[in-house]
């Protein structure tokens, strides 16, 4: 018999009444994801200065902790940490577009060493469904390397596209679950 046919995954009751609320919060994310997308250069911006508040906050928390922490050895690295989370995030908040620019690059940089180290160790090592592998590494370099020819102008809006994309995916996933549950 087949091992997925063998476990039982019983529903809770309680998600199956609720599937609605599962459905319209799915068609919402939807929604959000295609407004991401045809204003990726705002859905940029404020990815960025939520972001840059999200650090800012980090920092009030590994201040906190650096002064919990007292004359423990890590004191000085909570405070590093602090001083760092402190200073990108208020430079994402008051220049969000020049963050951008800077994550973009890393982003676009990640997407090309990943893709490569992604097809190299596919093809050294033979994995099952390499094809696919070496397909999925082939568009992260393809990925970064078109990302980083537009650049500083990809840093504009690929932020916002990319955020509206998980949105949308992220919608249909959850749309999915709804409808499945009905």
């Amino acid at each position: 018999m087949n091992e997925a046919q063998d476990l039982a995954v019983q529903v809770p009751r309680e998600l199956v009444q609720h599937w609605g609320w599962y459905l319209a919060f799915g068609i919402g994310l939807i929604l959000l994801g295609v407004a991401a997308i045809a204003r990726s250069v705002a859905a940029t911006v404020v990815s960025m200065v939520f972001f840059g508040w999200l650090l800012a906050m980090a920092s009030g928390i590994e201040i906190i902790q650096a002064l919990i922490v007292g004359r423990w050895a890590g004191f000085f690295l909570h405070l590093l940490a602090a001083i760092l989370f402190g200073v990108v995030g208020f430079l994402f908040i008051a220049r969000p577009l020049a963050g951008a620019e800077v994550v973009t690059v890393l982003m676009a940089s990640f997407f090309l060493v990943g893709g490569l180290f992604q097809v190299l160790g596919t093809v050294l090592t033979f994995l099952p469904g390499y094809g696919w592998h070496i397909l999925d590494g082939a568009i992260s370099m393809i990925l970064g390397v078109l990302v980083l020819r537009q650049w500083p102008a990809s840093g504009l809006w690929v932020i916002g596209l990319f955020v509206g994309i998980n949105l949308i995916f992220y919608g249909v996933a959850w749309t999915a679950l709804a409808l499945s549950l009905r």
